[in-house]
C-alpha cells in the first residue's frame, strides 16, 4: 500500500470521465463491502451510473448482478473499482463468468488492488504495477 494506486486511478478518472455518459467511481470497495455489504456496492454502482437520485432497489447479490447486466449491457462505461481485495467484489459488479464482457465497446474498467493474483483470476487486459512516485512524477500526475 501507499504507492498511490487510488490517487492515480482518481486522476485518470477525472481526466477521461467527460468522454463517458455512463460512469462511476467506486471508492474503497474493500471497506465499503465490510461495512455495508456487496448489495450496497451494486446499488451504488447502478444509482451512480444511471444518475438516479434515489438508491436503486436491489434485494440480493444475484438480483444486483442481473440489474447491472440488464441496465448496462452494450453501453460504453467508465468504472473505477478501488481497493479490491476479494474476487467476490468483482463478481458482484460484473458477474463471475462474464467478466465485464457485457459492457459495450470502448468501455474502461480500472481496478486497484494490492493482490496481483486477483487480477490474474479475472483475466484483465492490461496491468500496471504502481511504484512509489518521485516528486516530479507526482506533480505531473496532479497537473492532469
Amino acid at each position: 500500500g501507499g504507492v498511490g494506486k487510488t490517487t492515480a486511478a482518481n486522476a485518470i478518472y477525472n481526466k477521461i470521465h467527460h468522454g463517458f455518459q455512463f460512469k462511476c467511481y467506486l471508492g474503497d470497495v474493500s471497506d465499503t463491502e465490510r461495512r455495508y455489504g456487496l448489495v450496497y456496492l451494486q446499488k451504488q454502482l447502478v444509482s451512480n451510473i444511471l444518475k438516479q437520485t434515489t438508491i436503486f432497489q436491489i434485494n440480493s447479490e444475484g438480483e444486483g448482478t442481473s440489474v447491472i447486466k440488464r441496465r448496462l449491457q452494450g453501453r460504453k462505461v467508465l468504472i473505477v473499482i478501488d481497493n479490491v481485495d476479494k474476487v467476490g467484489q468483482l463478481n458482484a459488479i460484473a458477474g463471475d463468468s462474464e467478466w465485464f464482457k457485457w459492457f459495450g465497446p470502448g468501455s474502461i474498467i480500472i481496478i486497484t488492488t494490492r493482490d496481483e493474483h486477483l487480477l490474474n483470476q479475472v483475466r484483465v487486459n492490461m496491468k500496471y504495477a504502481a511504484h512509489k512516485m518521485n516528486e516530479e512524477e507526482a506533480l505531473e500526475l496532479f497537473s492532469w
